[in-house]
């Protein structure tokens, strides 16, 4: 069942708030929210169907792969804390606790010997994405996880990749943006030519930080400080254990986002190689032999070719 999404709630997710993404994925959410909250849009002019939400349940069905040897997992689009959902520009967003639970069931199927997350994502919400990257760890230390970089794992995408037990690039992948953004947005001198005013009370010096209503003050730009400081702390002294390198040269990347060959050379990869070609040599690395005969293990890795369906 589909429903109209709420933009004010998902602003809320947007702005104001540490986020691990590129700022060309900011920038592409931003331009469908902004119309919206500045009262010049709808949801169906244009022929521009309504978006659509997609339930946890149902899209973790899509990506189970019962009675294979190797689990393929997508982690496409942007991430999220709580539910996955489809946008009009057929960009996918899934939530961490999705992303854990299709993980959680690999980690339990006997049948499956290794997991491969294929990442393709400018990253996301920096609310959730430490404690998926540490989940990450934890199972990659009873059954290995590949990150399969096919063709973005950035920011909130790096540090869940950084994490896995290895990092495989397609030869044309980004990767990097090790570092946090937080936007604010000011209506105060629209709302003014158009002849609103919002009067505003609260309790708690620090309770209307940040507001749209006005410009933004010293105060907030001070807390909003604390808050990167904290976030970005976390992000590369994160990377830096997962990738066995040290915080200083996590840092020195200065979040710029990096080509694979790059990529390797600064130790944030493990390894180049087409995606398929990937897959297929770790598939083979199950070959066994048994009464004689060798049994061939095929991975079906169907979310390499997934193509978005409007």
């Amino acid at each position: 069942m589909s429903r109209m999404i709420n933009y004010p709630h998902v602003a809320s997710m947007v702005f104001g708030v540490p986020l691990f993404a590129t700022p060309a994925l900011v920038t592409a959410v931003k331009s469908v929210l902004e119309p919206r909250l500045l009262g010049k849009s709808s949801d169906s002019i244009e022929g521009v169907a309504p978006l659509a939400l997609v339930d946890d349940t149902q899209q973790a069905a899509q990506t189970q792969q019962s009675g294979t040897q190797l689990a393929v997992i997508p982690v496409h689009g942007i991430l999220v804390p709580r539910r996955g959902e489809i946008t009009q520009s057929c960009e996918e967003l899934v939530s961490y606790e999705l992303l854990r639970g299709q993980i959680e069931a690999a980690r339990r199927n006997d049948q499956v010997a290794e997991i491969v997350l294929d990442f393709h994502t400018g990253g996301g919400s920096a609310l959730g994405c430490k404690e998926a990257a540490d989940y990450i760890r934890m199972v990659a230390a009873e059954k290995p996880i590949t990150a399969l970089v096919n063709f973005a794992a950035c920011s909130a995408g790096y540090f869940l990749a950084s994490a896995c037990s290895r990092i495989v690039a397609s030869p044309t992948a980004m990767v990097g943006s090790i570092g946090v953004i937080i936007e604010t947005y000011d209506m105060s001198r629209a709302e003014e030519a158009a002849g609103i005013t919002f009067n505003t009370f609260f309790r708690g010096g620090h309770k209307n930080d940040a507001s749209p209503h006005e410009p933004i003050t010293d105060q907030a730009t001070l807390e909003i400080g604390k808050r990167l400081d904290a976030a970005y702390e976390m992000f590369t002294s994160s990377v830096a254990d997962y990738r066995g390198m040290s915080v200083e040269e996590v840092i020195a990347t200065e979040a710029r986002v990096f080509t694979a060959k790059e990529a390797l050379a600064l130790k944030l990869i493990d390894e180049v190689a087409p995606a398929q070609d990937a897959v297929n040599a770790i598939a083979a690395n199950y070959r066994q032999t048994e009464q004689g005969s060798a049994r061939r293990i095929t991975a079906q890795a169907h979310a390499l070719n997934t193509q978005c369906q409007l």
